[in-house]
């Protein structure tokens, strides 16, 4: 059966559905996306995901062409069309096909283009990594300023993911001025005794929605949660250390730069913030 796919209004089989070569996605990565998680068929921290996609639009100045609610009957819609139990829905606003090619904003009539498709993942919540934890390495932080905003512009993203794959691990930690800002599709985090450091929101980061969650629920476990830099001699120094995204959940990271942190196993912190996350989000989702 062929993935059904949503754009601007229809659902279509995915070799049907096509965006103009002059839409500014395309020519100018002028857009924004979310990816939100589907666990036994309903959606994780889907209000999370829509708030954040707002943010993103409106520091780009582009309309939000949905109600959440309109949202949600969509992303439910497209769930039930392709029968995902397990996986993700990715969805892409852009500023529009404008009919040329132009570096100005075109006029705010030009309607956005609206993409979702979903990506099946079974056992999404039961990856084996969770068990062994990630290698990363570290790498110069060369992307743009405005990291908070989670634009379709991934290019650095995606060759950081290169450099890893080069290098026989599993995801690269970006580092400017000497401290780690954060993976390549993740937040970054270590852990001292009961304290879980992470780096703490700007422009540098994105505002993770995983994050926002295993931070609330680290504070109700009775972790202390400090948000400051850390060097990658600090993380190679700490008990252990992990990652948050809405794919990954919570990852242990038992190696960076080749020096195992702690033990070089996956720690317990990251075990039962993992435990914690995926409980308290399957009862939450929609």
């Amino acid at each position: 059966m062929s993935r059904i796919v949503y754009l601007n209004g229809d659902y279509l089989p995915e070799n049907e559905a096509k965006v103009s070569v002059f839409d500014r996605g395309f020519l100018m990565a002028d857009g924004v996306y979310e990816v939100t998680s589907v666990l036994d068929g309903k959606l994780i921290d889907f209000a999370g995901h829509c708030i954040r996609l707002g943010r993103s639009l409106s520091e780009l100045g582009m309309k939000n062409p949905h109600s959440n609610d309109e949202w949600l009957a969509i992303f439910r819609e497209i769930v039930a069309r392709n029968a995902v139990t397990d996986g993700m829905v990715y969805l892409q606003v852009t500023r529009g096909n404008p009919g040329d090619r132009d570096f100005a904003y075109p006029s705010p009539e030009v309607e956005p283009t609206v993409v979702l498709f979903t990506q099946a993942k079974p056992g999404l919540a039961d990856s084996p990594a969770a068990k062994t934890g990630w290698k990363v390495i570290s790498i110069p932080d060369e992307r743009w300023g405005r990291r908070d905003i989670k634009t379709v512009q991934l290019l650095y993203p995606s060759m950081g993911k290169m450099m890893a794959k080069h290098a026989g691990v599993d995801d690269a930690w970006f580092v400017q001025d000497g401290f780690v800002t954060e993976g390549t599709s993740n937040n970054a985090y270590i852990v001292k005794g009961n304290k879980i450091i992470t780096r703490a929101l700007s422009h540098d980061i994105l505002h993770g929605i995983t994050r926002a969650a295993v931070l609330r629920f680290a504070k109700e476990a009775q972790f202390e949660v400090e948000e400051r830099n850390f060097t990658v001699a600090e993380a190679q120094q700490a008990d252990e250390a992990f990652i948050t995204s809405a794919s990954a959940f919570v990852m242990p990271v038992v190696e960076i730069d080749g020096a195992a942190i702690g033990s070089g196993k996956p720690g317990n912190v990251a075990a039962r913030m993992r435990e914690i996350y995926l409980d308290e989000m399957r009862k939450a989702a929609l």
